[in-house]
């Protein structure tokens, strides 16, 4: 075996950050073997830069937080609530996704019957943006939480609740990651709509999340699966073709197929309950239920004291 000399400044930071890590061993590696003075390594310059202690500012070992994307959605923070701007996609949505939500709380036979159907639920928002989910939920009665690792899309989402006082008191917002979280079985449900993809470590955040939802509580995600047709669909053509979404917002390699997601949430103690394909029409700015999950999809579990097994099937339908 090998021995790699690392100098103090990235053994230092190899041993706080996930940033490039196996480019920052090669690299230092090398300098010190062709030359023992210090490296003056620059991805070691670079996450040195970061000292604050919070995990959305502080990427370390234990941390979801990818560098690129914090930097990618600190640039788009001041669009949020522009109904026709960057997120236009995502505020339709809501159409699709809030109905989900609500439903898995309430019995088909009380549909429409409450004014607030969500009352004193406990709702887990991450990566709640600029709470464009989050008010909506908070809008049925329920209690949310919404936490993002930019702190420029919480002051956006702080400063737009505050015009809303008879929801602020139900919604309350948190700069960080959600594994700075420790308050373990506390939410009825965890909502992570369009972030898988965006994670530096999926499994870790699945983990995270599932660790904050009550037994018998409900874990709801929608992203992106990882085919050909949602690269030519989601990235060529609605990023560089459509211009539905800024060029780089998505990262192709970063998709999860649903069978993926759905080993993650096992090995977590959670049952799939319902896999929905997704379709947007941008003609008419509209999403709908499909059963094709080859692009986006929705997906939700249930946490469970009992035993889960393995190769449990889950349904698939149209909703």
């Amino acid at each position: 075996m090998t021995s790699l000399r690392l100098c103090h400044k990235c053994y230092t930071v190899l041993s706080n950050t996930r940033t490039k890590q196996y480019q920052l061993i090669k690299t230092c590696g090398k300098v010190l073997q062709n030359n023992p003075r210090k490296c003056q390594n620059s991805i070691a310059t670079q996450s040195l830069r970061f000292n604050s202690t919070s995990t959305a500012d502080n990427p370390n070992v234990n941390t979801t937080i990818d560098q690129d994307e914090h930097h990618k959605f600190t640039k788009l923070a001041s669009h949020w609530w522009d109904e026709k701007g960057e997120f236009y996609a995502l505020h339709t949505m809501n159409r699709l996704r809030i109905p989900l939500i609500r439903d898995a709380f309430v019995d088909v036979t009380d549909k429409g019957s409450k004014i607030f159907p969500l009352k004193d639920i406990l709702i887990l928002d991450v990566g709640s943006g600029g709470g464009i989910l989050t008010e909506p939920l908070a809008r049925l009665g329920a209690t949310v939480t919404g936490i993002d690792m930019v702190e420029e899309n919480i002051r956006i989402a702080q400063t737009h609740i505050s015009q809303d006082p008879e929801i602020a008191g139900r919604v309350n917002y948190i700069h960080g990651a959600v594994e700075d979280l420790t308050e373990e079985g506390k939410f009825d449900a965890v909502v992570a709509s369009e972030v898988v993809e965006h994670v530096s470590d999926v499994d870790m955040f699945i983990s995270s999340c599932c660790k904050l939802i009550k037994p018998g509580g409900y874990f709801f995600l929608t992203t992106l699966n990882k085919t050909y047709p949602s690269y030519l669909l989601a990235v060529l053509g609605a990023e560089h073709l459509l211009k539905i979404v800024p060029p780089g917002t998505h990262d192709w390699n970063k998709f999860i197929p649903p069978e993926d997601l759905q080993l993650s949430l096992e090995q977590n103690g959670m049952t799939v309950r319902l896999l929905h394909g997704m379709c947007y029409n941008p003609v008419i700015n509209r999403w709908s239920w499909i059963s094709n999950t080859n692009i986006n999809y929705a997906m939700y579990a249930v946490k469970s004291t009992q035993s889960i097994h393995p190769h449990d099937t889950i349904e698939q339908t149209d909703y």
